[in-house]
């Protein structure tokens, strides 16, 4: 009896130590995703993802942000242009699960949180908007995080 409440109580202590993390906590400890990260936290977007979702992240890393023109990055990091970024950054969330097994071998549109539409091609190498998925269905707990190599500008 005494051995099954011990091993209770370390399942217990187990399942609290290992909670799921949210994108945003996902994101942060990944350490590639600082620019969409400001962003959201500058635009008010992180408090959407990290609500109960689900949510579908194409997330452009550092590196993706750095390969914008540099005069295009400066004036949207500027604080008057805002909304201008939040633009940006919508335009890489989609509400609901986009995984990889529903998306292969397939083109279709996903419809960002904005209303915008974003081509997805997963006939040879996976695409979204046309940036390359360079790791897909990284699991938080509200949703999924495809890493992608360029920031998708909406239209």
């Amino acid at each position: 009896m005494t051995r099954q409440i011990l091993t209770a109580l370390v399942l217990i202590c187990a399942a609290t130590v290992a909670q799921a993390k949210d994108i945003v906590e996902t994101a942060t400890e990944a350490g590639t995703f600082n620019t969409l990260l400001l962003a959201a936290r500058n635009t008010g977007l992180l408090e959407t993802l990290e609500s109960p979702g689900p949510w579908t992240i194409f997330a452009p890393t550092d590196d993706a942000f750095v390969q914008l023109p540099v005069e295009e990055l400066r004036d949207l990091l500027k604080p008057q242009n805002l909304e201008k970024l939040e633009a940006v950054i919508r335009n890489h969330i989609v509400a609901g699960e986009v995984t990889s097994r529903d998306i292969l071998g397939k083109r279709l549109e996903a419809v960002t949180v904005d209303g915008g539409t974003l081509l997805i091609d997963a006939t040879k190498n996976v695409t979204v908007g046309g940036a390359r998925v360079v790791k897909a269905d990284v699991i938080a707990d509200n949703g999924f995080i495809h890493v992608i190599d360029a920031v998708i500008m909406p239209e």
